[in-house]
């Protein structure tokens, strides 16, 4: 199969001397504003055995969250000058996490950045960039890259199963409460910004950077918030559709991502159930030929597998399976896919 970019492996990595003589890992998180930010370090916490948490950094003030609770409340500087701290998570608000991280990046530290990274395509490569010159890992917080289904259809793709990709339809939606569309309406992406960059993430993961994108909004409130939107990805033999709607009550059970090729197709749905339906033209990868429906079980954390693997390649036991390159292109088409691009 010709491949394009995904998981070519080819990022770098450091080890840090301080591993061989230490069993467990140490890592701090800076911001508590980011939607994910409990949940990460619920997460982390929950991963004793592999980090230890030195401390949380909160610019805007005190962190009253019960998921912080016991940690010492440090300050940037203090997390940043702590040599024996490995990586940081950054789970700041979006306009600031592309700074934090680069001054983390500049601490020599590893990061985990959560997403979509930063509101400005120009500060988001520049990090990227050099994060990869200090040889420190960068890993993106796009948690459908562990999730067992996905793992499923990248080896799908990458052993050929499929044949040639020819389509790829995704959708991830949900309803917005008041305070949602408040937060959206600061972001010029709107809500596929915020939201369906995980999807996208995924299609570049499949098919590489695509060659252009048209990006559509046809919103639904009189706010004139971004709230439902639609991007096509185009690619020489293949498009890939993507939709993001605000407005939708049923958007959970909803969200989807389907990939057809020449030779098969292989479907999630629900997007993080772990429910996948397998169509094949000839037997594949120990799969028979036909169609067969899969239940693949789920870890219960969505976002411990990220940690651990994140600890492996801070270890130097592996490589980051997605390079700057490619986390560049999906800021790029993330921005351009939303109607944000202004470079």
């Amino acid at each position: 199969m010709n491949r394009r970019h995904f998981i070519a492996t080819t990022a770098v990595f450091a080890t840090s001397p301080l591993l061989a003589s230490s069993p467990r890992l140490k890592i701090g998180q800076i911001g508590t504003q980011h939607a994910h930010a409990g949940g990460k370090m619920q997460s982390v916490r929950g991963l004793n055995e592999i980090w230890e948490v030195v401390g949380i950094v909160e610019p805007t003030g005190a962190v009253k969250s019960k998921m912080y609770e016991g940690l010492a409340q440090l300050t940037e500087t203090q997390l940043l000058a702590m040599p024996e701290v490995n990586a940081v998570a950054v789970e700041t608000a979006i306009e600031d996490s592309c700074a934090t991280a680069m001054r983390c990046i500049q601490a020599g530290k590893h990061i985990h950045l959560d997403k979509p990274g930063s509101l400005d395509h120009a500060t988001f490569k520049d990090m990227r960039l050099e994060a990869e010159k200090r040889r420190l890992n960068v890993q993106m917080g796009y948690m459908l890259r562990y999730n067992p289904a996905f793992e499923l259809l990248f080896k799908a793709v990458r052993e050929g199963w499929l044949g040639e990709i020819t389509e790829i339809d995704a959708a991830m939606g949900k309803l917005a409460d008041p305070k949602t569309r408040d937060q959206l309406a600061q972001l010029p992406g709107g809500g596929f910004f915020e939201l369906a960059c995980h999807v996208t993430d995924a299609v570049l993961t499949v098919m590489g950077k695509p060659k252009s994108v048209h990006a559509f909004s046809t919103p639904i409130g009189g706010d004139g918030i971004k709230d439902n939107q639609m991007a096509v990805l185009e690619y020489d033999k293949a498009t890939a559709v993507i939709r993001c709607n605000h407005t939708d009550p049923f958007g959970g059970p909803r969200r989807r991502f389907n990939v057809t090729g020449t030779k098969g197709t292989l479907e999630i749905l629900p997007l993080e159930s772990g429910q996948v339906n397998l169509s094949l033209s000839k037997t594949c990868g120990g799969f028979k030929k036909g169609t067969q429906s899969l239940i693949l079980e789920v870890p219960k954390d969505r976002y411990a597998a990220e940690f651990q693997d994140l600890a492996k390649i801070v270890r130097g036991e592996k490589n980051l399976a997605w390079d700057a390159q490619h986390d560049i292109a999906v800021h790029e088409t993330v921005l351009r896919a939303s109607g944000a691009w202004n470079a």
